[in-house]
């Protein structure tokens, strides 16, 4: 369903760091596991001083306090940015990851190898069990569990406990791996998603409905431009539940209609890499689907489009001669420390359908955002990892992508937004952009293809043929039983030898 790409450590061996550039790079080899004038005013954004948006520091019901928010996250891309949860009577305190790109919410029930402690419901006095076994699959990762219901609370959230559901993680697959820091998943995105079905009610439809919090939140990474594993230092960022902080963006927030409401499902009309249009199709950005997903690690690309990437940055930076391993995430590119060389790589621009369909606005990272560093390999040399990869399951906007930028999820309105990061910049230099409106009359007007049929309405479909099944076999009873009653009844009986039942199984 959906990625954590998470970086396993690699040690150093200066015999593979031969290099036939100019410039002092080095080539680390090793393994880790890896999105004309016409009015343009009806292209919807928000300027920090509007009032047509929820943009206040503090919700004057007292049920929320953005502030408290700005804050409430730590964690890095390479593994995730998790928050502080209070589970359970009396409270078990867990970090738990933040992911916009599945819908359970799920902690540890018992002891793993790769974390410090676990939920233990038989100490909670108001954890009930639903006796509903549920599993979740992921890209990478899997678990199996079981159902049941407790009392939440958030330290740096909106005020006050709700029940939700919750899965108690019983055993799991490369979902818990070495030096993360959570044990639970938060997922925020739609019920469709929901394992074992649609019914489980999710964590934020939960929170909106117990809280009366307008049903929106808003996420900042502060991971731009920093290292993707270092464990002295947790990063930081922001989940505001309820709204949008204004001490978290810059200048204007650019909106895009959600597609569909299953995952965050958006439109890209193109990309461009140094300011190159790659001319591919539109649609081929959103094979099988665009979303925008924080718990995926990198900016995920369909095939075609990630080779489209990968050529148009080799003919940008005039580096042919780059180890292939490097895209493909099997090595490191290492220079001596202080001198990396970022001019030789290009801009990445994300080009996203508005609001209105005839206009699109742009996203762009740096490529401090895309060429990622990775720390604790050597001292005399600064490595670094490609924060892009090939998807089999559709363009994934990740962290790659959004640690440039403050995103909020509109679901009331049905909109994801983009703003600049306040935390997005290093030695003072910005490290995204925003730009736009541009039109859209050069791309077709529907890019997104339809959907493929969802898991759970492949369910529903199964469950009424079972019902038709099972009425059918009753009426085939009710005939196969009539005529026996009959059966010493003189001529025209039905007898065995001319019976469904016979001429069925034959």
């Amino acid at each position: 369903m959906k990625t954590l790409s998470l970086l396993c450590l690699m040690f150093f061996f200066p015999s593979t760091c031969d290099s036939k550039f100019t410039f002092p790079l080095k080539i680390y080899t090793g393994n880790f596991n890896s999105s004309v004038d016409i009015d343009f005013s009806s292209l919807e954004k928000n300027e920090s001083s509007s009032t047509n948006e929820l943009s206040l520091a503090t919700d004057p019901s007292g049920k929320v306090n953005f502030l408290q928010m700005v804050n409430n996250l730590q964690g890095d891309s390479g593994r995730g940015y998790y928050i502080e949860m209070l589970l359970g009577t009396p409270s078990q305190t867990l970090n738990i990851l933040v992911d916009t790109g599945s819908s359970n919410f799920a902690v540890a029930g018992a002891p793993d190898p790769y974390i410090t402690h676990f939920f233990n419901s038989k100490l909670s006095s108001s954890y009930h069990s639903s006796g509903m076994d549920v599993s979740v699959r992921y890209t990478q990762g899997n678990w199996v569990g079981k159902l049941g219901t407790d009392i939440v609370a958030i330290p740096k959230g909106p005020n006050g406990t709700i029940t939700i559901n919750v899965a108690t993680i019983l055993q799991s697959e490369n979902f818990f791996l070495p030096r993360v820091n959570w044990q639970g998943i938060l997922g925020l995105a739609y019920k469709m998603l929901a394992r074992p079905d649609s019914s489980v009610e999710p964590f934020f439809d939960s929170l909106v409905r117990q809280t009366g919090i307008p049903d929106m939140f808003s996420l900042q990474m502060c991971g731009a431009g920093l290292s993707a594993s270092s464990t002295s230092d947790p990063l930081g960022g922001g989940l505001v539940m309820g709204g949008i902080e204004p001490t978290l963006y810059k200048g204007s927030i650019w909106y895009t209609p959600i597609k569909e409401e299953w995952y965050y499902q958006v439109e890209v009309l193109k990309l461009e890499v140094g300011g190159q249009n790659l001319n591919l199709d539109c649609q081929e950005y959103n094979t099988d689907k665009a979303i925008v997903d924080s718990g995926t690690t990198l900016l995920r690309l369909p095939h075609n489009v990630f080779n489209a990437v990968v050529d148009a940055i080799i003919a940008t930076s005039l580096i042919q001669q780059f180890s292939s391993g490097f895209w493909t995430g099997t090595t490191l590119a290492c220079w001596t420390k202080g001198e990396t060389q970022w001019s030789i790589f290009p801009k990445i621009s994300i080009y996203l359908r508005g609001m209105n369909a005839s206009q699109s606005f742009r996203i762009t990272i740096m490529p401090q955002l895309y060429i990622q560093l990775v720390s604790g390999l050597d001292n005399s040399f600064e490595c670094y990892r490609f924060g892009i990869a090939s998807s089999t399951s559709g363009l994934v906007i990740g962290a790659t992508v959004m640690e440039g930028f403050y995103v909020t999820f509109d679901r009331a309105q049905k909109k994801v937004g983009f703003a600049v990061s306040t935390c997005a910049e290093k030695s003072g230099s910005p490290l995204s952009e925003i730009g736009g409106p541009f039109l859209a009359s050069d791309v077709s007007s529907n890019c997104a293809k339809t959907p493929a049929i969802q898991e759970p309405v492949l369910w529903i479909i199964s469950y009424a043929l079972m019902g038709l099944c099972a009425f059918i076999l009753i009426i085939l009873v009710i005939l196969l039983l009539v005529p026996c009653r009959h059966g010493d009844d003189a001529g025209g009986g039905v007898t065995d030898e001319s019976s469904l039942i016979h001429h069925r199984f034959k």
